[in-house]
């Protein structure tokens, strides 16, 4: 029997027991679907890796056939899972030294790459947004703007555009655990006036639930697009065409089209989930009141919330100066080539990162403590970038990517326009980052997708931001992405509802928004 959801304090909650019970019987199905997969990638692996080294190819290097056993192995096993993803990217890695494709330096270069360090000091900046609770006082702020009150229209946009905006700045993941709680209490405001008007409803059962659970996980992975630091796959992308093609995309260049893509792709999402889940009331008594007591119960403004932002206003600044100082001057002016020189988007993460550290907020306490910035860094996505930079700079030098870009561009009757690229590996990439990690999907494809535009004779840099922005269009399945899996975990959300609502904005994405924005913004901005 389903249980039926309750409301404490505005906020929903469960029976304790047939909450363990459910979570007890979720771990334990993941745990067996994990058991199952993970066994099969583990003996499909090696021997996808074996066959691959043993069949004779013509045009390939000893060691470039070596390096396709080696990536046979990493991909299988980073869709199947048999060991966490980044230690299969430490694997790689650790295969191409031993068997003689790349010298131990050459291999572990790529994990001192700046851009690890960039997404290091935007992991710290966002920790500290966190820890202070800037990023709460950011989404309160918004969702009691007087244009929101208690429409539940404008409440769906409002927490969509919070989540959105924090998302551009802040970990996808973590931004959308800290839109969930707000949302859950909005929908325990509905239960609770709608008991009260005598039409008790199941929150489980409850379209607009659904749809508000759906805009907080997708505007939390649309959000990611705006920077280069919002999520994973626009940093691969970058390091992956300065290690494989000598492009250096800047931090404003990116937020150019990122933005546009941003703002897009929100309309599409918004536009699709408020047509099938719409509200059937017009007004939600109690959620303004509701906003506003949280918001009032974050209290004054404190030293570390102002040192915090003061930090990242720093960063912020000295990521966007070069391009606007480019713009206005020339990009081969004195200006702006000593503040790319001297500011590199990497340092700058660093410089307020490091700012946190210097700057008290009051009895000798720094802004943010070592222990709480090391909790708040994904270590296992910057082994993860280093691993995928690795490989993909390794596959350049042991002449696989050639081989493989000369494969797919003869695959495609000789030298294929841009379109046919972008169309090809932004469908490539969308699917597999609907069955395995977007990270990982970007390390697969990336490399790919830049060395078979070399080969094809055209610019590699439409493609790569294809690919990157494909990979944060996975919408359909609680696995394609963290946030999905978060909001999936309240209950709220029929898997063929996730599933229909995400084949629309998947479809009309890749095709009406990232393929065009690719083609025509992306193009004009670098000047191609």
């Amino acid at each position: 029997m389903a249980q039926q959801a309750q409301t404490k304090n505005g906020v929903v909650t469960q029976d304790s027991k047939s909450v363990k019970k459910s979570e007890n019987g979720k771990h334990l199905e993941q745990k067996n679907k994990v058991f199952t997969r993970g066994h099969i990638g583990a003996v499909l692996g090696p021997l996808l890796a074996i066959i691959g080294y043993l069949i004779p190819i013509a045009g390939l290097a000893p060691e470039g056939h070596i390096m396709l056993a080696v990536m046979l192995l990493v991909c299988t096993w980073w869709i199947t899972e048999p060991v966490p993803i980044p230690v299969t990217s430490l694997l790689g890695p650790v295969l191409c030294v031993i068997f003689g494709v790349a010298t131990v330096s050459d291999a572990l270069r790529s994990f001192a790459n700046p851009i690890i360090f960039l997404f290091m000091g935007g992991f710290i900046l966002a920790d500290a947004m966190t820890v202070h609770g800037l990023d709460k006082r950011f989404s309160y702020a918004l969702l009691s703007m007087k244009w929101v009150g208690s429409n539940p229209r404008r409440i769906f946009l409002a927490v969509g555009i919070a989540t959105m905006l924090c998302s551009g700045w802040i970990s996808n993941t973590a931004t959308a655990a800290m839109m969930l709680p707000i949302s859950l209490g909005l929908l325990g405001t509905i239960a609770e006036m709608m008991s009260k008007a005598g039409h008790p409803i199941d929150l489980k059962n409850y379209k607009y639930a659904t749809g508000l659970m759906l805009i907080t996980a997708y505007a939390a992975s649309i959000g990611g697009v705006l920077t280069p630091i919002g999520t994973p796959p626009n940093m691969l992308m970058m390091g992956f065409l300065e290690s494989m093609a000598d492009i250096h995309i800047s931090f404003f260049q990116w937020m150019i089209w990122g933005f546009v893509a941003m703002v897009i792709y929100f309309i599409l999402a918004a536009f699709v989930v408020g047509r099938m889940f719409p509200p059937d009331v017009k007004e939600i008594k109690g959620a303004d009141k509701m906003i506003a007591e949280r918001r009032a119960s974050l209290g004054p403004w404190t030293r570390g919330q102002k040192n915090t932002l003061i930090a990242f206003l720093v960063a912020v600044v000295l990521w966007i100066l070069p391009g606007v100082v480019s713009m206005v001057f020339g990009s081969s002016s004195d200006q702006n080539t000593f503040l790319s020189s001297h500011f590199p988007e990497s340092i700058v993460a660093l410089i307020g990162a490091i700012l946190l550290f210097l700057i008290p907020q009051g009895k000798g306490k720094p802004t943010l403590t070592w222990k709480e910035a090391s909790q708040g860094v994904d270590w296992g996505t910057l082994i993860l970038f280093g691993g995928g930079l690795s490989l993909g700079s390794l596959m350049y030098s042991s002449g696989l990517s050639s081989w493989l870009g000369d494969a797919i561009v003869a695959g495609l009757g000789g030298a294929p326009a841009q379109v046919a690229l972008v169309v090809t590996f932004s469908v490539l990439t969308l699917v597999m980052s609907e069955v395995t990690s977007h990270t990982a999907a970007t390390n697969m494809v990336g490399p790919l997708a830049i060395t078979t535009a070399v080969s094809a004779g055209l610019n590699p840099i439409p493609v790569a931001v294809a690919v990157a922005l494909s990979a944060s269009l996975g919408f359909m399945l609680p696995v394609s992405t963290p946030p999905n899996a978060i909001v999936y975990a309240s209950g709220y959300i029929p898997i063929t509802k996730m599933l229909k609502a995400g084949v629309i904005i998947d479809i009309v994405g890749i095709f009406c928004i990232t393929i065009p924005i690719v083609l025509l913004i992306v193009p004009a901005v670098i000047g191609i």
